[in-house]
């Protein structure tokens, strides 16, 4: 984990928490390192920040690779629609191949 970039997030977290990026950006580095800090951000931006969209890809991957199978999924189907309903095209497909691909996945 990069320390000073870590903590310059945490800065701009606390100089504006209702910036969405902000917090996405600290659920990002902190899944790297410490799961439970970047459990904490991603549910606070589903909580808070529920039309971020770019949450829910990175969202869903990281609940699945925490086997919380059932939260990824419902994560991963509402930035389907999300996306749906911001008219987003690309990032729809995205977050339809990554949810196609978690539920192949599964089957396995």
């Amino acid at each position: 984990m990069n320390t000073s970039l870590l903590a310059n997030l945490k800065a701009f977290y606390e100089e504006d928490p209702n910036d969405p990026f902000n917090a996405y950006a600290l659920a990002i580095e902190y899944a790297k390192s410490d799961p439970k800090e970047a459990e904490h951000y991603f549910n606070l931006l589903l909580e808070k920040h529920p039309d971020y969209l770019p949450t829910y890809y990175h969202a869903g991957a990281f609940f699945a690779a925490l086997d919380k199978v059932e939260i990824a999924e419902e994560i991963y189907k509402k930035g389907v629609e999300l996306a749906l309903a911001q008219k987003n095209a690309k990032t729809h497909r995205e977050l339809l191949s990554a949810y196609n691909t978690f539920l192949d996945e599964l089957e396995d």
